[in-house]
């Protein structure tokens, strides 16, 4: 369609204003179209890692208890329409440029000159979208950071911070002080919130939360869970405790993210959103979130993940380490170039026997020339379809591919699965 064609590409225009923090625009571009963020109640979520998945895995439990569930999630990998859903079916393009058409004549009307970012103008375009659907409640993931993040003009019923790593740090601060202070700005006054932070981070957040009247829920002090089984749990909460609970995504982590949702949601539960634990079991089973420990083929195995900074890269070395020890590896990597990747490469190259080294046609992504030096004997391909075609070559039926890095690498990749493999 030759209109959503142009919607994307004013949207995607924006990106040329880059992050900028700050809520003033977005509360001025959502004024314009009558606040749409106060037509449903929230659910805000935080963290360095695991945030998409923990609102995933709550919007598939509201959405199962009969709840109209808007979701708003970033980035996307392979169509924009991913990142804003209701009931997990994303925008339809139609609503997409129609909505995209009418902020744009609402912001020429009022100030032609002023500038916003892509994050901005998405935002708003997700709030307007649920409104019009008359969403109830809808889950919103932070893009970057939190305190100054176009998301946080949402004053939620419960606040979530999934856990505090090093990433972002040219934006963010270079210590887990400084990005746990970003965080914590989620927290709203009176606002219950709910985290999986350790260490000095969680400190920081009960100040936060201190400060502003708000009753943190702390994993493993508030509420826990006990690994049952692969990919089983049982969860003890504030109120409520469950066994023998299946997460339909690999990998302890979301063992973790899982107890974080399930603690949230009792929460949401004693401001009327009730929801059964055969609800939480039946969504539980089906939840899918693609890009997390994903694996697309068998004969060799081929797995997708969107480790992009050296928290997620541990957690998914975790999963190799435990899951596939006597496997041959082919690892495909691409990365953006602010991120800290010699790190990154560090966990993950000791468990490869083949590393190449791709890049995608962001700005924003490092040349694999500039990794080579982290990874002695790597291949460079200029494209994940080459990256993927050596490694095709390379890996046996009995080997494993594995592609990570970034999750824009990942949205490359999947658009050549079937022609390669």
């Amino acid at each position: 369609m030759r209109e959503y064609s142009r919607a994307l590409e004013y949207l995607f225009s924006l990106e040329k204003f880059g992050i900028v923090f700050g809520l003033e625009n977005i509360r001025w571009l959502l004024g314009l179209v009558g606040d749409p963020q106060n037509a449903f109640k929230a659910v805000h979520v935080g963290g360095t890692n695991g945030k998409g998945s923990v609102a995933t895995m709550l919007a598939a439990m509201l959405q199962k208890a009969g709840y109209s569930t808007g979701k708003y999630t970033s980035p996307h990998l392979l169509s924009f329409t991913e990142r804003v859903t209701v009931n997990e079916v994303p925008i339809s393009e139609e609503n997409l440029i129609d909505i995209t058409a009418t902020l744009r004549e609402a912001v020429e009307n009022a100030d032609p000159d002023r500038f916003f970012t892509f994050f901005d103008f998405t935002t708003a375009l997700a709030f307007e979208h649920f409104r019009r659907k008359k969403v109830e409640v809808a889950v919103a993931e932070v893009g970057l950071g939190g305190r100054l993040d176009s998301t946080n003009v949402l004053v939620p019923l419960v606040s979530i911070i999934t856990n505090v790593a090093m990433d972002h740090m040219d934006y963010l601060g270079n210590t887990i002080g400084q990005i746990a202070v970003e965080k914590a700005g989620v927290i709203k006054e009176g606002v219950p919130a709910v985290t999986g932070a350790e260490g000095e981070a969680l400190e920081i957040i009960r100040g936060s939360a201190a400060a502003k009247d708000s009753r943190l829920y702390v994993l493993g002090e508030d509420f826990s869970f006990r690994k049952t089984g692969e990919q089983m749990m049982s969860y003890e909460g504030i109120h409520h405790t469950m066994e023998d609970l299946y997460v339909n995504l690999k990998g302890d982590h979301q063992l973790a993210n899982s107890a974080v949702a399930l603690c949230a949601l009792e929460i949401l539960s004693g401001v009327g959103f009730n929801v059964t634990e055969k609800d939480i079991h039946e969504a539980s089973v089906e939840i899918d979130w693609p890009g997390r420990l994903e694996v697309v083929r068998e004969r060799p195995i081929v797995l997708l993940d969107g480790a992009h900074n050296p928290h997620g890269c541990r957690s998914l070395a975790r999963y190799l380490k435990e899951r596939y020890p006597d496997t041959r590896k082919v690892l495909v990597f691409g990365v953006m170039k602010d991120k800290k990747f010699q790190e990154m490469m560090e966990i993950l190259m000791p468990l490869m026997d083949h590393v190449i080294l791709t890049t995608t046609t962001m700005d924003r992504a490092a040349e694999p020339e500039a990794l080579t030096s982290f990874a002695p004997g790597a291949l460079v391909r200029p494209d994940i379809k080459e990256a993927l075609e050596t490694a095709r070559a390379l890996a046996t039926e009995k080997d494993m591919i594995i592609v990570t890095g970034s999750l824009y690498i990942l949205g490359d990749a999947k658009e050549y699965i079937d022609e390669v493999f």
